[in-house]
């Protein structure tokens, strides 16, 4: 059985991801900064008839992340897959030229460094083969023009690519694929009412990576389990 913890887990896309591979028989840890949002999380899974275990984890506070893999450590088991889906959108984003400094830097933070961070903390824990997969943004894109949209945001996600990138190449050896995810646009509440896709949609490819997909894809940024553009 594959043990996989997902972090921003007790809501949105990472729930769905949770959910899924759960019904893949898979051991799924889910995580989040708010201890009574994960036991809501918990519950809710429950009624689905889906067991997880839950950490508690602010991937924005380096501490945190510490004494997360500390707990981790205890439980004496090997993670299999780690997905990065905490991320935020920062009220106010809306002009790098202009904005208070900020909100770049929150974005940074809790969608980059965070990810990096937590990858460092957990890698002790990893199988070989394993997987690490970053849940990323087509508007981190360096091949498609800005948006307009959230430019603090995806700057860090342009970040959270490269990372993922270089991360892919130095854990080759270890045989640990790295891949970054762009979901789409997902009816969450981060994404918004309007979206165009559900969410099972934004989690059907995190959730094949972590359930099936080839080794030889580490490196790569895909989309509805298709290679996209960097």
């Amino acid at each position: 059985m594959k043990t996989i913890l997902i972090t921003g887990s007790n809501r949105g896309i990472g729930f769905e991801i949770a959910k899924q591979c759960a019904q893949k028989n898979m051991h799924v840890i889910i995580s989040g900064r708010d201890d009574n949002k994960l036991q809501q999380a918990l519950r809710q899974l429950g009624k689905e008839n889906v067991n997880a275990d839950t950490l508690l984890m602010d991937v924005s506070d380096a501490g945190s992340i510490q004494k997360a893999a500390a707990n981790f450590s205890k439980l004496n088991i090997r993670l299999d897959v780690l997905v990065n889906n905490a991320g935020i959108g920062i009220k106010g984003d809306t002009s790098l030229s202009s904005d208070d400094e900020h909100i770049l830097t929150g974005s940074l933070l809790t969608n980059s460094y965070g990810p990096l961070r937590v990858t460092k903390a957990f890698l002790p824990f990893m199988q070989s083969p394993g997987r690490i997969i970053m849940i990323s943004s087509g508007g981190g894109a360096m091949s498609d023009e800005p948006g307009g949209w959230w430019p603090a945001y995806c700057v860090s996600k342009t970040l959270l690519n490269a990372i993922t990138r270089q991360l892919a190449y130095e854990l080759m050896d270890k045989n640990i694929a790295v891949n970054a995810v762009c979901p789409g646009w997902v009816r969450t509440d981060m994404g918004g009412k309007n979206a165009n896709r559900p969410v099972e949609k934004g989690a059907e490819t995190p959730v094949w990576l972590a359930a099936e997909a080839p080794q030889k894809l580490s490196g790569k940024f895909l989309r509805d389990k298709r290679e996209i553009e960097w």
